[in-house]
């Protein structure tokens, strides 16, 4: 299993992060996903086909800057 963290400017509520979450739990091969508001950042963990550049494309996809 791999695990990734980033810095993700712009979630700012609930919504955001549940928005995120979702989008990242449709990857396949994610298989947990940790968001913490006050922080800003996102942790993913994940296998196979999952990739680090479909992830952070993926989170840029939902409106937010990965730093």
């Amino acid at each position: 299993m791999e695990r990734e963290h980033y810095n993700v400017d712009g979630l700012a509520n609930e919504n955001m992060k549940t928005q995120v979450k979702n989008a990242l739990e449709k990857i396949e091969g994610v298989s947990n996903v940790c968001i913490d508001l006050e922080r800003g950042s996102v942790e993913v963990i994940y296998n196979k086909p999952a990739t680090q550049d479909e992830i952070k494309s993926c989170i840029e996809n939902t409106g937010h800057n990965v730093k």
